[in-house]
């Protein structure tokens, strides 16, 4: 349904410098649909329910975090899809196991991390299960502090626009 565009910032040139400084990338896939952009319309976010998507990730990618995570390092999260698979395979004690299957996961606030330490993700459209993902990720007070200084600075919003760091 759509491109992984929190990976768009990432060239060729960019992945080669981050992997010269020995940042280690590991992918994983999540197939997203249509109900990923339908927006909240419910009350309740509680009662909102999101189609389930097909993901995929490999041992490979369960053993880079594994490594990060022995060396003290942070598992960064290029996107709101890569978040939710993450979440999806995550275990309580933080470990991720290799994993395929179908999800409906819907990150909202209230959500308890066990894998993702760092965000960089879009800006994301209002009502949105992506900007619900990130509110509970970061804390909707400073979610919106960081809409309202990216209104003022005219920052580009939605799929090709700028993108957010949130540590």
């Amino acid at each position: 349904m759509a491109a992984p565009t929190a990976g768009l910032h990432f060239t060729p040139a960019v992945l080669a410098k981050l992997a010269r400084r020995g940042v280690a990338v590991a992918r994983l896939t999540l197939h997203v649909g249509p109900g990923t952009f339908r927006p909240v319309t419910t009350q309740d976010p509680a009662q909102h329910h999101l189609d389930p998507e097909a993901y995929l990730l490999p041992p490979e990618t369960a053993r880079a975090i594994a490594e990060a995570r022995r060396g003290g390092g942070h598992v960064w999260a290029v996107g709101t899809t890569v978040t939710r698979t993450l979440e999806m395979c995550g275990a309580e004690d933080g470990t991720v196991r290799p994993d395929a299957g179908w999800t409906s996961l819907f990150i909202r606030p209230g959500h308890t991390f066990r894998v993702v330490d760092r965000l960089l993700t879009n800006f994301h459209l209002p009502r949105s299960t992506l900007l619900m993902l990130v509110s509970a990720f970061a804390g909707r007070e400073r979610v919106l502090e960081a809409y309202r200084e990216a209104i003022k600075q005219r920052y580009r919003f939605y799929s090709y626009g700028d993108a957010m760091l949130i540590v």
